[in-house]
């Protein structure tokens, strides 16, 4: 006997066998005399129908999809602590390509123009920061074009956090704006955002430390290789022209808690932009509370926090996710 299920819409039930009882009962429904809500509640219905019975396979889906994130990122903190380097590196490079893939294979095209201008202009500032011997002028270049970057995503983002909670609120509906279009657009912007703020602090940190340890005054790992004198940035080596007591016309200087002085423009590059919260010099560590007194100012430092955290979700999450329907359709779970 065919099993039968009823599937409601706009209150009146049709009755839906399995085999050919199914389409001749299909053939009584009209799809294209249907709403979209009633087309989604009658594919909502066949897909209940479909998977009736499957709870136990779900179960161990849920399961497995559990255990996998928990040794995942057991595994992923391990590698972190244990060879940081590598694990930057791989991440920096998953970062970069597979939004590329997801977004080609969509076809994306305003998002793979802005990827291919990034990689450009970023590829032209990597290649001078990691030359032998330094410019005089590439730190100062470097950190130009990521604080440059810096602030455009963060800037972005906050635009597309407020189009989205405008459109949550109804706020789009004064400017006759569709709320699905108004999404779109807020979602974009906030992807545009932290995606490029993400990757670009990525670079910034990979040419700060070539960089530093070109100039010679940071090690990441024992001494500097030059003594640091009193009138030197150690951040980009050159000469520090104003006094920390004077007022500059470019920029100021700024002394550290350490004694050591720098650029005021080098060393927020390095503490904001290069992720860096130790002295260039002696690696004594950097009051970003006391270096940032302008509250205008500390939220940059949230944001680079919050950019932190979402490397691990477009980074890794995918590969987990590709991991765990793997698991499932070796077992036949899918």
């Amino acid at each position: 006997m065919a099993g039968v299920f009823e599937v409601e819409v706009d209150g009146v039930e049709h009755d839906h066998g399995h085999g050919h009882g199914h389409r001749d009962d299909a053939a009584q429904i009209d799809l294209s005399q249907l709403s979209p809500e009633e087309k989604w509640r009658l594919e909502h219905a066949k897909m209940h129908a479909k998977h009736k019975g499957h709870e136990a396979m779900h179960a161990e889906m849920v399961l497995i999809l559990i255990v996998t994130l928990v040794v995942a990122q057991l595994v992923l903190v391990q590698w972190k602590q244990r060879h940081p380097k590598s694990y930057n590196l791989v991440t920096l490079f998953q970062m970069w390509v597979v939004p590329l893939y997801f977004t080609t294979k969509l076809h994306w095209w305003r998002f793979l123009v802005t990827w291919f201008i990034f990689s450009v202009v970023t590829a032209f500032i990597s290649f001078r920061a990691t030359r032998k011997p330094l410019d005089c002028t590439t730190p100062r270049l470097v950190y130009k074009w990521f604080l440059l970057l810096y602030k455009i995503s963060y800037t972005t983002g906050i635009v597309g956090y407020a189009v989205v909670m405008f459109t949550l609120f109804g706020i789009n509906l004064i400017f006759r704006i569709k709320p699905e279009d108004a999404m779109d657009f807020g979602v974009s912007l906030l992807f545009y955002g932290l995606y490029y703020g993400v990757l670009g602090r990525d670079f910034a940190e990979m040419c700060a430390d070539f960089m530093a340890s070109t100039v010679g005054y940071y090690s990441a790992s024992g001494m500097p290789t030059k003594h640091l004198s009193d009138s030197i940035c150690a951040v980009c080596g050159q000469q520090i022209l104003v006094d920390v007591s004077e007022e500059g016309i470019i920029e100021n200087t700024y002394r550290l808690s350490c004694n050591h002085v720098f650029h005021e423009f080098c060393i927020r590059g390095w503490c904001i932009v290069g992720k860096k919260q130790t002295c260039p010099y002696c690696k004594e560590k950097v009051d970003l509370k006391r270096m940032f007194s302008n509250p205008w100012e500390r939220p940059h430092v949230m944001y680079g926090q919050l950019l932190d955290w979402l490397r691990y979700l477009v980074a890794w999450q995918p590969v987990i996710i590709g991991l765990v329907q793997g698991i499932n359709y070796i077992l036949g779970l899918e």
